[in-house]
């Protein structure tokens, strides 16, 4: 299979207020968040990124996504540098995340034409997928509607929708299904099995298992900003479950910390 992304090294730092150094009891003046990780996501695969909160999966996306610049190490993207021409990856991939907050004085109509003009989708395109996507995703019935009065579930089908107008071939999702009822979670699970079956490149992060058990073709499982583990999902859970597994290397990786072998 051939590589679609390739992370080789990525190493990312925060500074650490000093407020914050005194309630962690440390004197360090930056954090860790993402500490050499190296990795691969293959052509028309799903890859997920499963690991607890504060492992670094969503620092990880967003450098993927070039929102965020790394201090060392390398990410390509369809073969493109991200440090090099980070407007290219941009052309390529749509990113979604859960934190994503669309203008609340808009419409989801007004919106997916705003995005789709600024990604130059030609407007008979436009229209014709808008129709399709708000239909398939419910949106339809209130897509004049602004998106203040909008449940929170509609919200994020609308965000995941506009990141989707240029129809891109790699697809970073961080978190996809994280805050929604479970019929919308449905609904986004199906939506990504569908682009995997056209054979869109798809890169999750999560912590639900049965979301990587369900999409995914190969997994790297991060704690503390490392990757500890990484492979086909098939041969990773051949011996046990995936949440099994998980925590059997979880509580390995916490262990060596605690002995110091780890920052």
């Amino acid at each position: 299979m051939e590589s679609i992304i390739s992370v080789s090294g990525l190493t990312k730092t925060f500074p650490v207020s000093r407020r914050q150094r005194r309630q962690d009891k440390t004197a360090s003046k930056r954090k860790t968040a993402v500490n050499g990780l190296t990795f691969e996501a293959f052509e028309g695969e799903v890859f997920g990124l499963l690991g607890p909160n504060g492992a670094g999966k969503t620092t990880t996306l967003r450098m993927l996504a070039t929102l965020l610049k790394p201090d060392s190490g390398e990410i390509l993207v369809d073969g493109v540098r991200t440090a090099e021409k980070p407007n290219e990856v941009r052309r390529r991939i749509a990113f979604m995340t859960g934190e994503m907050r669309l203008e609340e004085f808009f419409t989801p109509s007004y919106l997916f034409d705003f995005f789709s003009n600024l990604r130059s989708v030609p407007p008979e395109i436009m229209k014709a997928r808008k129709a399709e996507l708000f239909e398939r995703f419910g949106v339809s019935a209130f897509a004049h509607e602004r998106m203040a009065s909008l449940s929170t579930g509609m919200k994020q089908k609308v965000s995941l929708l506009v990141s989707m107008v240029h129809d891109p071939n790699i697809i970073i999702f961080d978190e996809p299904t994280n805050g929604l009822d479970v019929l919308t979670a449905r609904v986004v699970t199906d939506f990504l099995l569908e682009l995997k079956a056209q054979g869109k490149s798809i890169i999750v992060s999560t912590h639900i298992f049965s979301l990587i058990e369900k999409i995914c073709d190969r997994a790297g499982i991060i704690v503390g900003g490392r990757m500890a583990a990484c492979g086909p999902l098939e041969a990773m859970t051949a011996d046990k479950c995936l949440e099994d597994l998980f925590f059997e290397i979880h509580d390995r990786e916490c262990g060596m910390t605690e002995g110091g072998r780890q920052s």
